[in-house]
């Protein structure tokens, strides 16, 4: 674990940190995006853009074009919402053309495509329902096929990813009543037998999407603790357990807001037995497979968001076309163009991240992209509910209205009030938007805890600290002067009108990387605790990873000489992301410096002492005068 002081946390806090440190590893090799907050950008990890090879689309394409079908012909989303079921035809369709094993490799019973040909199916998906998104994506990027493609053993992959590539639905198990992000709360125990050859599971999962639906599962669940230097350290362990076990119960199917048909459910393990050869990457290294999974299981859902884009912008063109106000079509108007022009560009920006992401993976399986996919998770999950509240907003009360109201009246039904339900659900989805803020936060400042870590650490003795305190000095006596020196060099070769949007992402990711030195500096071991202060700092590198990836892709497309991505077009999105990018920087530095955290933080912590009790009445009616009356 990097040195962190938890000598000043309570006994909760520092078991969640240490469970959560051992999981992540020690990978030295920081990623592109790890890079920008030290101040580095490492064209050569991304320049040129990995365009997806003719022998990779070649592969994919009858997949998709028949997903693309049945999509269209056989799932009436409305339907689907209205009737809080997806019919069983079109899941046995889906299974019937390999949607359940897109990418289990094809020894195994699955299609064997590559993680890039995932995400356009998912962007397929995504423009369709959110139901079938979710129930694929909770089967194939969390649930059996991704944590046993990387962790399972010869033996578990032959017994299981052929059953779930034919289309057995499978789900992931992890929170429970009283934990979502925090692993040292868990309740759900694995006691071994006494021969060791099996575990007795006990608990309650919360959530577990697919799970009233689903014939095998993965569960976490907490195993006898581990004596590490004396002390015991509680351990997380992964489990495949078949849903038709003795003692395995789905106690209720959950209902939500949006996602009507979503297969969501309680599940209860009572005296389950399950053999430890169903084990998922050893004992204790549960919270690293949950971790793992997630980070590419991630790219789900961004990818999902572009589909969802990309209908509404239909939706908002054909009607800011159409619909005339004071003498012209809406969309001339300059209101209603720039929600049209910000959502152009969030879709062209959160497409660029995901296919950068995706072939990073296809390029190295073991690839580090913790921070990448969080930061598309994060960007894409906000632009897409910017661009369903924007598509509402631009149709009006048709908007608000239901496509069955609009089909009773007689008008083309357009769905939009379904996408703002479905969508919500995003920003929480597989870590909520301040999660990934907490969880990028921490890759951020993992460089400056290797080296000056142990200086802030008050456990280690005082020798130990003074020796930390000489390493951290030389290595920022030569780092901090190198992100003042002038940053403008671009990837050589690059379209000449881009060079200057990545000779500005430079410049302005060693900003970052002085600012965020500079809020160390300041705030010292209490920075963790400034969670809208490292929140600020990571949106900065996140719009710095989004302008980066749009614009290298721009450059691959404009090579490429893609009729359907005309030159100018091309440069005149990346100008839009670039000016967007800029303001949107110089704001977020600007907040830095002048905010009302602490202001906010007082309020909140009196309103949760019980001050301000005027502010929630009780009584029904009103008791006494909302204002103070003059004497007579």
């Amino acid at each position: 674990m990097s040195n962190i002081d938890t000598s000043k946390m309570s006994a909760g806090q520092r078991e969640a940190l240490e469970l959560t440190e051992a999981a992540r590893g020690n990978d030295e090799d920081r990623s592109f995006a790890g890079g920008l907050f030290m101040g580095r950008c490492a064209w050569d990890q991304v320049y040129p853009f990995p365009e997806q090879s003719p022998a990779d689309i070649e592969a994919g394409q009858p997949f998709l074009t028949e997903l693309a079908r049945i999509l269209r012909d056989e799932v009436d989303a409305d339907q689907i919402d209205a009737d809080g079921e997806i019919p069983e035809p079109v899941i046995q369709h889906l299974a019937a053309i390999g949607a359940f094993g897109i990418k289990i490799p094809k020894h195994l019973g699955g299609l064997g495509l590559s993680q890039t040909n995932y995400c356009h199916a998912a962007r397929l998906l995504g423009a369709t329902d959110a139901n079938l998104t979710a129930l694929l994506s909770a089967h194939q990027s969390i649930g059996v096929p991704q944590p046993l493609k990387l962790f399972g053993t010869e033996e578990q992959q032959r017994k299981f990813l052929p059953r779930v590539a034919k289309g057995e639905i499978s789900a992931f198990a992890l929170t429970e009543t009283d934990v979502g992000s925090d692993p040292a709360r868990m309740k759900t125990t694995a006691e071994p037998e006494a021969d060791g050859r099996h575990y007795v599971i006990n608990g309650e999962k919360l959530w577990c999407t697919n799970g009233t639906k689903a014939g095998v599962i993965i569960v976490m669940a907490r195993t006898p603790d581990e004596v590490v230097n004396g002390k015991p350290r509680r351990r997380i362990t992964a489990f495949i357990v078949e849903m038709n076990t003795p003692g395995v119960e789905v106690v209720t199917r959950c209902r939500f807001m949006g996602l009507r048909a979503l297969y969501n459910g309680v599940v209860r393990f009572t005296n389950v037995r399950v053999p430890a050869a169903n084990i998922v990457g050893g004992v204790g290294r549960g919270l690293k497979v949950a971790l793992t999974t997630l980070n590419t299981g991630r790219l789900t859902i961004p990818a999902a968001c572009v589909g969802l884009m990309q209908k509404c912008l239909d939706h908002a063109l054909d009607w800011a076309e159409t619909r005339e106000q004071w003498g012209a079509p809406i969309g001339k108007h300059a209101a209603i163009g720039e929600k049209l022009a910000q959502l152009a560009a969030d879709i062209f920006a959160t497409e660029s991240m995901v296919l950068l992401t995706a072939a990073l993976v296809d390029r190295d399986p073991h690839a580090d992209i913790r921070l990448e996919a969080a930061m598309c998770k994060l960007y894409g999950s906000e632009a897409g509910w910017r661009a369903v509240d924007d598509t509402l907003q631009i149709r009006g009360g048709r908007g608000y209205e239901t496509a069955a109201s609009q089909r009773a009246r007689g008008e083309t039904p357009v769905p939009v009030e379904r996408y703002l339900r479905d969508s919500r659900i995003n920003r929480i989805f597989e870590g909520s938007t301040e999660i990934m803020h907490l969880f990028l936060a921490r890759e951020a400042l993992d460089p400056h805890l290797k080296v000056a870590g142990a200086v802030l650490d008050t456990r280690l003795p005082l020798g130990k600290r003074a020796a930390a305190a000489m390493k951290a000095g030389g290595f920022y006596a030569l780092w901090y002067p190198s992100v003042w020196l002038p940053a403008n060099g671009t990837p050589a070769g690059l379209t000449p009108e881009l060079a200057p949007v990545l000779a500005y992402a430079r410049r302005a990711s060693r900003r970052l990387a002085r600012t965020l030195f500079h809020a160390m500096a300041l705030h010292g071991p209490a920075l963790e605790k400034r969670q809208l202060t490292l929140g600020r700092i990571v949106d900065i590198g996140t719009e710095l990873f989004a302008l980066t990836a749009s614009t290298l892709r721009a450059d691959a497309l404009i090579k490429g000489l893609c009729p359907n991505h005309p030159r100018e077009e091309l440069l005149r999105l990346v100008v839009c992301l670039h000016r967007r990018a800029r303001l949107r920087i110089d704001a977020l530095h600007r907040d830095l410096a002048t905010n009302t955290d602490d202001a906010h933080h007082a309020l909140s912590r009196e309103l949760l002492d019980g001050r301000h009790t005027y502010l929630r009445p009780k009584d029904p009616g009103l008791s006494r005068p909302p204002f103070p009356t003059a004497k007579a």
